[in-house]
C-alpha cells in the first residue's frame, strides 16, 4: 500500500495523557490549566504566515486569534484587566506576529500563575476589573479557565489539522 502525499505530510505528535499534579486542589486545578495552556500555545507555534492568522472556519477563527483572545481572558480573570471589545480580542492585527503573541501569552500566564500561587484560599475572590460587579471565587475562575482554555484547545486542534495535518498534543 502506498501513502499519498497528504498522508506523508501529516505530522503526528505524541499523545500526552493527563498531567501529573500535586495532591491539593489548587495544584490539581493549576496543573490541568497549565496542560491546556501549553496545548494551545504548541498548536500555534511554528505555523507560518499567513496560515496562522487565516480563519479556518466560516466565523474567521484563526490560531493566532485564539491565542490572542486567551491572553485577554487570562488578564481579565486573573489580573483584573478589562478587555474592552471582546470580539476584537479574536482578531490579530497586522502587527501581531506568532512569536509576539506567543510571548505575550506566556508572559500573561506567568503573571496569572503568580496570582494563583499567592491565593491562600480558593474561596477568596479573584481579581476583578473595575465596574464589573462582585468577583467570583478563585476556585470558580480556575474551573472556568480550564473550560475556556480546553474549549479553545479543541478549536486549535481542528485549525492546526486543517493547516498542515498535524494532530496530537
Amino acid at each position: 500500500m502506498h501513502e499519498s502525499s497528504a498522508q506523508r505530510s501529516r505530522t503526528r505528535r505524541k499523545e500526552t495523557g493527563p498531567p501529573a499534579t500535586g495532591a491539593d486542589e489548587k495544584a490539581t486545578l493549576r496543573g490541568f490549566l497549565d496542560y491546556l495552556r501549553n496545548s494551545v500555545a504548541d498548536k500555534a507555534a511554528g505555523v507560518p504566515e499567513p496560515q496562522v492568522r487565516t480563519g479556518g472556519v466560516p466565523s474567521g477563527t484563526s490560531l493566532l486569534g485564539l491565542l490572542k483572545h486567551l491572553a485577554f481572558v487570562e488578564r481579565f480573570y486573573f489580573l483584573g484587566e478589562d478587555a474592552g471589545d471582546w470580539p476584537a480580542t479574536m482578531r490579530p492585527s497586522a502587527q501581531d506576529t506568532v512569536d509576539g503573541v506567543l510571548a505575550d501569552y506566556r508572559k500573561t500566564v506567568e503573571r496569572a500563575n503568580r496570582v494563583i500561587d499567592a491565593c491562600p484560599d480558593l474561596a477568596l475572590p479573584a481579581p476583578r476589573a473595575p465596574r464589573r460587579g462582585s468577583a467570583p471565587s478563585m476556585r470558580w475562575v480556575l474551573v472556568h479557565m480550564i473550560e475556556e482554555t480546553g474549549r479553545h484547545a479543541g478549536h486549535a486542534d481542528i485549525l492546526r489539522e486543517r493547516i498542515d495535518g498535524s494532530t496530537g498534543r
